[in-house]
């Protein structure tokens, strides 16, 4: 027994040798590579303070009054969040008479680079930038935002909303000049309050709620529920399987113009059927809905007959 111990024992330690062999052969016969080191944080005398800066952009610094960024430029002291919090250092740029290569220039950056400035603040409030659409398409922060010359101060927008939201999603715009449509035009309702630009993990940006019907629900409470008997189709496709929701040329903003051929679009068994020699798919017929009142779901009724 001990002899056989012992066999066993000098068999693992030439497997385990032979294998840290191969391991290193594998990997060159290196070690593994540190990790990096961050960046050295900027000397604090390499920056100039913000009455530096405004001796030169004398213009910037006075609109800059009415910015929300200057109450954050007002904290500890004035120490805050000042222009060489999104600019850098501004110490070689002065020395340099105003070398503009000498300072961090928004619109000489990438798309990239210029959000990740704005995140390096904002990543809490946004954390899904980097996921969504308008990243994943090279449309930086400032493709939306102008910290210096905003037309809608409060958000420090470009341009207010939807006017905004239209110099790009064009094909949009015409949806909301549909007969039927969200009144965004009117200014009663806006872009973000269904959407969220800055990403979120819903498809088109929508706004991530527990219900994904709640967008929609937290202005038409009617359809709300919860029902004692639920419709499906709102709680599978969602409200989008029937209506769209920026405009249509149907009322309601379905997305037929016949009621009965869309809910057909499911319920094909009804489709079969004949109600006084006619398909109950005909448009000659009553709408469904005019004896399924509750289509969004019902208290009383299993087949949401009022």
């Amino acid at each position: 027994m001990r002899r056989f111990l012992t066999s066993m024992a000098f068999l693992l330690l030439l497997t385990g040798f032979a294998g840290t062999r191969l391991a290193l052969a594998a990997g060159g016969g290196q070690q593994p590579a540190a990790t990096s080191q961050p960046k050295a944080a900027a000397d604090a005398t390499d920056f100039v303070g913000q009455e530096t800066c405004a001796t030169c952009h004398a213009d910037v610094a006075k609109k800059f009054g009415t910015n929300p960024h200057t109450r954050l430029a007002l904290e500890h002291a004035g120490k805050g969040v000042t222009c060489e919090s999104c600019h850098g250092p501004g110490k070689a740029h002065v020395d340099g008479g105003g070398d503009v290569t000498k300072i961090r220039r928004f619109d000489k950056l990438s798309p990239k680079d210029a959000s990740a400035t704005c995140l390096g603040c904002h990543a809490g409030a946004h954390p899904n930038f980097e996921r969504s659409a308008h990243a994943k398409s090279g449309v930086s922060c400032l493709g939306c935002h102008s910290v210096h010359a905003p037309e809608a101060p409060e958000r420090l927008l470009k341009a207010e909303q939807p006017k905004l939201c239209f110099q790009c999603h064009t094909d949009q715009k015409a949806a909301f000049d549909m007969p039927f449509h969200h009144p965004v035009n009117e200014g009663a309702v806006s872009c973000s309050d269904c959407h969220d630009p800055h990403g979120t993990f819903q498809a088109n940006n929508i706004k991530a709620t527990a219900d994904q019907n709640a967008v929609c629900t937290k202005c038409h409470a009617e359809t709300r529920g919860p029902f004692v008997y639920e419709h499906a189709a709102v709680k599978a496709e969602g409200c989008t399987g029937c209506h769209s929701p920026h405009g249509s040329q149907n009322a309601r903003l379905l997305n037929m113009p016949s009621i009965n051929t869309l809910c057909n679009q499911c319920h094909s068994r009804v489709a079969n059927h004949t109600i006084n020699g006619m398909g109950a798919g005909s448009d000659e017929l009553a709408p469904c809905t005019s004896c399924h009142t509750y289509i969004h779901g019902s208290n009383i009724n299993q087949a949401f007959l009022r």
